[in-house]
């Protein structure tokens, strides 16, 4: 089974930004078991949910074509906790993108105020060599990973189109005029 840290993107600006949330609660298990008592969500599950946001980021902007996996975190801070009952909003930045791999700044925020400042490195791995090495199935953009990302799309869509028809009905230009 593959743990899902984001819930939904809240805006998604391909092959530069992300931003996502994950709401804590207590039904996630984790939470029962780290810190018994006081449900504190785990650092390293805050670095994976910015991995995964900016996993999507570096793979939509290469168009899902290599595996991305996590390389390394050169760079971790933290300056709090976050608990069940909480919301962490994840701003995830493309910083360098490259045929071997990509660079992302990665920040987590609670309540408007930075939780964690995190500098991820992502590798491209070749398909064929990837194949030989875990088989043909895509470990990385699992269809439940990607749901996240095809939600975010879908829900930008239906805005766009309310836009539109509460332009018709306001008898404005459908879309904005060219500069």
């Amino acid at each position: 089974m593959r743990w899902i840290w984001i819930d939904k993107f809240l805006e998604f600006r391909s092959g530069q930004f992300a931003r996502a949330v994950k709401n804590l609660t207590l039904a996630e298990e984790h939470l029962h078991d780290h810190f018994t008592g006081y449900p504190v969500m785990p650092a390293s599950l805050i670095i994976e949910g910015l991995a995964q946001t900016g996993g999507i980021l570096v793979g939509e902007a290469g168009g899902f074509v290599e595996k991305v996996v996590l390389a390394k975190i050169p760079r971790a801070e933290f300056f709090g906790v976050a608990c069940a009952g909480d919301q962490l909003i994840y701003e995830v930045r493309l910083t360098d993108l490259r045929a071997e791999g990509a660079v992302v700044e990665a920040k987590a925020f609670l309540e408007g105020e930075l939780l964690a400042d995190v500098e991820i490195v992502f590798a491209h791995l070749d398909n064929t060599r990837a194949n030989q090495i875990f088989g043909p199935k895509n470990f990385v953009f699992t269809q439940q990973l990607l749901g996240v990302l095809d939600l975010a799309k879908a829900q930008e869509r239906a805005k766009l189109a309310d836009a539109e028809s509460q332009a018709r009905l306001n008898g404005l230009p459908e879309t904005p005029p060219s500069a």
